[in-house]
């Protein structure tokens, strides 16, 4: 299966070198470049795109308000966002998380790690390797950018109180990047059982994908940001 691809940079340069890299791919293509968020809804929709490599900071409608629009529409559902960042910590990439985003790249990134990212992205998980959405989103809460840990308050308890035990020593994990086989490697027990208890905690508190996950994880308190 080819993987449909959508281009929303506001630099046309970019586009045109990220465009050569992705077409060279047998089982990728683009289908569509966007120079801003609203563009890139609509070539979205228009495209049936499995993956959007979104710029953050774009004229006009920004990625993350586009990140937004197409996560909110069950329409598409499958679509994957791989958000593209000139800067590797920057505080809108937690909002893009939040916001239904599957991960992000910096624009720095080599050729093979944008490829596998879309490769990534495309199979339905989280582009949390390296650990670098981890740190960034401890990170940010830890500067009071979000709402985890006592400052949650009753409200984040409770969303974590649908979750079996085991349900959060997997998002624990989660949270700490680790893939299905790595958690059932330490949790022993199979990697079906890890994506099944994956599964559910997100059905349970609303996550669009593992990325999702991630960021609920320290909102809530149950893994606390670094400081150091």
């Amino acid at each position: 299966m080819t993987i449909k691809v959508v281009l929303a940079d506001d630099q046309a340069l970019l586009r045109s070198a990220f465009r050569i890299l992705v077409d060279s791919e047998a089982d990728m293509e683009v289908v569509g470049e966007a120079s801003d968020g609203a563009e890139a809804v609509e070539l979205t929709r228009a495209t049936n795109a499995d993956v959007v490599l979104m710029d953050i900071r774009m004229p006009g409608t920004d990625g993350l308000a586009a990140t937004r629009t197409i996560s909110a529409d069950p329409s598409l559902a499958e679509v994957r966002i791989v958000m593209l960042t000139t800067f590797e910590v920057d505080e809108y990439v937690v909002e893009s998380l939040r916001a239904g985003a599957s991960g992000f790249l910096g624009k720095g990134a080599e050729p093979e790690e944008l490829l596998a990212a879309i490769r990534v992205a495309a199979a339905g998980e989280a582009l949390l390797s390296p650990v670098a959405t981890k740190g960034l989103i401890a990170k940010f809460l830890a500067q009071g950018g979000g709402s985890g840990g006592a400052a949650g308050g009753g409200y984040e308890t409770a969303r974590l109180a649908a979750l079996t035990v085991r349900e959060r020593e997997v998002l624990v994990q989660v949270a700490g990047g680790l893939s299905n086989d790595q958690i059932a490697e330490r949790l022993q027990v199979s990697p079906l059982t890890v994506k099944t208890h994956v599964n559910r905690a997100m059905a349970k508190l609303g996550a669009r994908d593992r990325a999702q996950l991630v960021v609920i994880a320290y909102e809530t308190g149950l893994v606390r940001p670094r400081t150091e």
